[in-house]
């Protein structure tokens, strides 16, 4: 008997996220308000950037889209991330008044993850933090862009947390027992997620998002989810979970790619929209109301 496997988790990751439904709780609802709280600052909406890294020149503008979606983030007020870059890049981004986290990636090169996390620091981050779901490769460590990774241990990301003022933020979790040791060392945040499925049959973020939740509860770890993230309904999904926010991705490159940061602004309005639209049909008033009362499991 012949059948059909599927690993590629980005596949599995958006049919577990189009399995989960919503019912409708109309009677004494409001119009919601999705502004949101985080790390000690009021943004409009739990919506971010991804952390995206190598981004070109698109239809030959002047900035690179590294540089035009954190103009979106700036004047949509919404938290931006930066990935893979040198310090020059940043500072460009930085530029753009964007509140912005630079996820640093876990060069072997130990030397080079804390300048740039202390280069970061110096010219006004938001916060920096690290891909830890960027280490290895088929054959063993991975190289990126011609940079070797690098297994990074326990006590290696606490000396990260505790050499900074800044929050930090763990990109890459995707287990409980991970979720733990990044509240341990002391990290401000985590992002959950499978980094575009590059570990096959990795389990969809929103899967392990509510045990992951209930183990941080009371640790004081705000937790962003990501992967599959291209709608309104999907960030309600997240949040009703156990997220505090979620980020998109490759979903707004076609935007980004075609009007650059004006398309990005009208692509997360979109996004924002939809949300408030979810929130008032199920009688959440704000972002922090949302639980997972009106979710069904199909």
């Amino acid at each position: 008997m012949e059948y059909n496997r599927e690993s590629d988790a980005n596949i599995i990751t958006q049919k577990y996220i189009d399995s989960i439904l919503i019912e409708e709780k109309i009677i004494d609802s409001v119009v919601a308000s999705t502004e949101t709280e985080f790390l000690g600052e009021t943004f409009s909406s739990p919506v971010m950037m991804p952390a995206f890294s190598h981004l070109k020149n698109y239809n030959g503008r002047k900035l690179t889209g590294l540089e035009e979606y954190s103009i979106a983030a700036k004047n949509a007020n919404i938290l931006n991330f930066c990935g893979m870059m040198e310090n020059d890049m940043f500072a460009k981004i930085v530029v753009t008044g964007a509140k912005t986290i630079r996820i640093v990636k876990p060069y072997d090169d130990n030397g080079k993850v804390r300048d740039q996390m202390q280069y970061a620091e110096s010219v006004g981050a938001f916060g920096i933090g690290m891909d830890i779901d960027h280490i290895f490769g088929e054959t063993g460590v991975d190289i990126c862009v011609g940079e070797k990774m690098a297994v990074q241990t326990t006590d290696m990301l606490r000396s990260y947390v505790e050499s900074t003022k800044l929050p930090f933020v763990v990109k890459g979790v995707l287990s409980v027992r991970d979720a733990l040791v990044c509240a341990d060392i002391g990290a401000k945040a985590i992002i959950v997620s499978h980094h575009h499925g590059r570990m096959p049959y990795a389990v969809p973020p929103m899967m392990v998002l509510p045990e992951i939740r209930e183990a941080l509860d009371g640790k004081g770890v705000k937790i962003i989810v990501d992967c599959g993230i291209e709608s309104g309904a999907d960030v309600y999904k997240a949040i009703a979970l156990g997220a505090d926010a979620a980020a998109v991705g490759r979903s707004m490159l076609p935007y980004l790619e075609k009007d650059g940061a004006a398309g990005v602004e009208s692509y997360l309005s979109k996004v924002q929209s939809e949300l408030r639209y979810i929130m008032s049909n199920t009688g959440f008033a704000k972002v922090s109301d949302i639980d997972d009362s009106a979710l069904w499991f199909n």
